[in-house]
């Protein structure tokens, strides 16, 4: 401010032709000084544009890939959206097949009496290697992880094999298929009718097994555990009486 004061005060007394030379030289001097003050401030203002533009650029590419973030983010969630529309479509259908198979009841297929031959084909022996296989069918879809399929297989087999010894292990898969896929909801459901069948066979225990942890899985402690108390009660040496014991004990 003082250098500007004298610049002024130098140009009024050349404008007033009372300037000497040793006064120009101070002006001139004065100038040059003003002017290595100005070189680095015009230095320092253009590198402050130039961080400006950078960080602008940066800006820039950041809101671009939160934009992208979002994009992917929607697909994702339009993605599980269609999954979970297909897994209802698929329990809609498999209600479907359950209704038509109870309404059409166990098949009858007689020979006729004028073919000895065909007679011979359907005895009871062999009604029972066809409900094996078909069981075992069924089985190896499921452990191949096919729990849709695996799941119209066994109703299919307990829709022709009702009262066959292996139709309560079929139903239990079926509540298995739900579990696995965590609709604990409806694999408590298909484990409930191993229960009501009147032939349990060996998975009624299984089946208050994966009862409790279908309640535990769907916040119901109370009911989880009141379910592996009937276990331990009604199957005491089964192996799922043991994993009871453990679950309870937690």
């Amino acid at each position: 401010m003082r250098r500007l004061v004298a610049t002024a005060a130098i140009l009024v007394l050349l404008g007033s032709g009372c300037a000497t030379r040793e006064s120009v030289r101070d002006l001139r001097g004065e100038i040059e000084a003003l002017r290595a003050e100005i070189l680095p401030l015009r230095q320092s203002h253009d590198e402050h544009a130039r961080e400006t533009a950078r960080a602008a650029d940066r800006l820039a590419a950041l809101e671009r890939r939160v934009a992208d973030i979002g994009a992917g983010l929607g697909d994702t969630a339009r993605t599980v959206a269609d999954m979970r529309r297909a897994l209802a479509d698929l329990h809609e259908a498999l209600e479907q097949v359950r209704a038509d198979l109870a309404a059409r009841g166990p098949r009858v297929a007689p020979a006729p009496a004028s073919e000895p031959a065909a007679a011979a084909r359907h005895t009871p022996a062999a009604d029972d290697h066809d409900a094996e296989v078909r069981y075992r069918q069924a089985l190896a879809t499921f452990r191949a992880r096919e729990h849709g399929q695996a799941v119209l297989q066994f109703l299919d087999f307990l829709g022709r094999y009702p009262g066959h010894r292996l139709a309560p292990s079929a139903q239990y898969w079926i509540g298995e298929a739900y579990y696995v896929q965590r609709d604990y909801r409806q694999g408590l459901a298909e484990f409930q009718r191993v229960l009501q069948m009147p032939s349990r066979s060996g998975k009624a225990a299984d089946a208050l097994l994966k009862i409790g942890l279908c309640h535990a899985n769907l916040g119901e402690p109370s009911l989880a555990e009141a379910s592996w108390r009937r276990l331990i009660v009604e199957y005491p040496q089964s192996e799922a009486a043991v994993r009871a014991r453990a679950l309870l004990e937690r």
